[in-house]
């Protein structure tokens, strides 16, 4: 096996080492943009410097092309040649050079393990490396049929040894109905931890675990329905999921296991899977954001927990891109009143229109009725977090107040040890402040909620806060209810804001348990 590169990544003095922990973008020259990239990898260019052979490489070749001049970084099993993409990376390329001549895997997945690197570097592809790929020691064992016995769970990861107990899984029928009861021996499971998917005849049953994901994944033995139902019993961890046949027969057996069947992995070491939503509805909120309505398929179980987010995939001249979405509720309100819509099939999200940019210009160009694929949920926002909270301040600038919708919902909803909730809004101009009118009715009706707008580029008219994130704002506006209070400060915008607010909340000496940066 390759080794991987025993420094940290980005480089201690990189230009993507931030106090957040997220990632900033550096610099591109003209002409070096997403699109223009897009158009060298279609132009024919020899872009491997193999002249279209494709080759095993060794890990003593893959050692020699550690030079920014000749690149090659193994990902996954596949070698590519990131020379020609240097110039073209957001990351800058100290980034890129972290991971040269070796195996950077981990490292890229420390960064961006959702981009579509096989899209984005497929006419980079030098070949597979020279290594046998491992089984886990029972592999061919997992290869017979499923009967309906309780399996011993493989643990497909050393890691997984020091996390939770390994769940396990058994299968009952009557006439009509097919059981599948996942056993998670865990008392904080719900219905978000659960995500399935039903295409064609595999059944895809993913249950998150801590940071842990469980994975049941079968090909049927006899076709079911489109729908089927999931429930939980949370005291005892139990899962039930409840397949509909289409015929009234007898199954002999559950059917054939999968890639990755009843398995439990690190979250983080899981690929992400995709399942294409259809669009129902699009309306303006500002002159630039629109709130988008996306349906889950009928064969899909999935709902994206508090504070998560899941990625968007569309084909742009024939390269896969993908950008990260937070969900939203329909309005700030949906928690208190019936929806419009049962939640449970419908996703919205509120999304800012770039004109000059790649993706959300296609995104807006979809017609009522088009699909869009989406992700599994993604993000590290634990609700624990919330647990005993007395104060809650969220700072938003722009679209990074659509994490804060949810939040703020969670907490006046279901927090009683909540004394205060604070939101301080940074937006450019009055009329890019979203749902203005909403977030005014909501702090009026709620006396636990208070509301700041701060503007940079505001009107001779205007007479709230100006101005940028800075100390003097923080220090004014983050004032605990009480000296001993619980608090949780969540930060969410465009990276140089989050960088400096993250920045300004420890020189005021807020602990890291204490912040909660939205990065993706």
């Amino acid at each position: 096996m390759l080794n991987v590169p025993s420094q940290s990544f980005p480089g201690p003095s990189s230009q993507q080492r931030v106090s957040s922990g997220g990632r900033s973008k550096v610099p591109l020259k003209q002409g070096r943009s997403l699109m223009d990239w897009i158009r060298l990898t279609k132009s024919g260019k020899d872009l491997t410097g193999l002249k279209g052979r494709l080759i095993e490489v060794t890990e003593e070749e893959l050692k020699k092309h550690n030079k920014k001049d000749d690149c090659w970084i193994c990902i996954r099993g596949f070698v590519y040649n990131v020379s020609p993409y240097m110039e073209y990376h957001p990351g800058g390329e100290e980034e890129l050079m972290s991971a040269a001549g070796s195996d950077g895997t981990d490292l890229f997945d420390q960064v961006h393990r959702w981009v579509n690197y096989e899209s984005m570097l497929k006419e980079c592809l030098v070949g597979r490396m020279a290594v046998k790929p491992a089984f886990p020691k029972d592999y061919h064992e997992e290869k017979r049929l499923l009967n309906g016995m309780l399996p011993k769970s493989q643990l497909t990861d050393p890691l997984a040894k020091e996390g939770p107990s390994s769940p396990s899984y058994d299968w009952f029928q009557t006439d009509a109905l097919v059981t599948i009861v996942i056993y998670t021996k865990q008392k904080d499971i719900n219905l978000d931890s659960v995500i399935a998917d039903h295409r064609d005849d595999s059944f895809r049953a993913e249950t998150v675990i801590k940071d842990y994901s469980y994975l049941i994944h079968i090909a049927l033995s006899h076709e079911i329905q489109e729908d089927f139902s999931v429930r939980v019993v949370e005291n005892v961890g139990k899962i039930e999921i409840v397949l509909k046949k289409k015929e009234n027969t007898s199954w002999k057996c559950l059917g054939h296991p999968l890639e990755n069947h009843n398995s439990l992995i690190p979250k983080k070491d899981t690929g992400l899977y995709y399942r294409k939503c259809q669009l129902i509805s699009k309306e303006d909120v500002t002159h630039d954001t629109k709130l988008f309505c996306l349906m889950l398929p009928p064969s899909t179980h999935l709902q994206v927990p508090t504070g998560l987010h899941v990625y968007f995939k569309l084909t742009i001249t024939g390269t896969e891109i993908v950008k990260p979405y937070t969900p939203v509720s329909d309005s700030l309100f949906s928690e208190f009143k019936e929806p419009v819509l049962p939640n449970n099939k419908y996703i919205y999200f509120l999304i800012k229109i770039y004109p000059a940019g790649l993706f959300t210009p296609e995104l807006d160009h979809l017609q009522i009725g088009d699909y869009v694929s989406v992700s599994n949920p993604e993000g590290n926002l634990k609700i624990s977090q919330f647990q005993d909270l007395e104060d809650l301040f969220l700072l938003a600038a722009g679209t990074g107040f659509t994490p804060m919708v949810k939040v703020l919902s969670y907490a006046l909803t279901h927090i009683r040890s909540l004394r205060k909730v604070k939101l301080m809004f940074f937006n450019k101009t009055e009329d890019d402040i979203i749902w203005r009118s909403q977030l005014e009715k909501l702090a009026f009706k709620d006396k636990r909620f208070d509301l700041e707008f701060v503007l940079s580029v505001p009107t001779s008219e205007w007479n709230g806060k100006r101005g940028y994130i800075s100390p003097a704002l923080l220090s004014e506006f983050l004032k605990r209810s009480l000296d001993t209070s619980k608090v949780l400060i969540c930060i969410c915008g465009p990276m140089p804001f989050t960088e400096q607010g993250m920045k300004l909340l420890h020189d005021l000496n807020f602990s890291k348990d204490e912040i909660h940066s939205f990065t993706a």
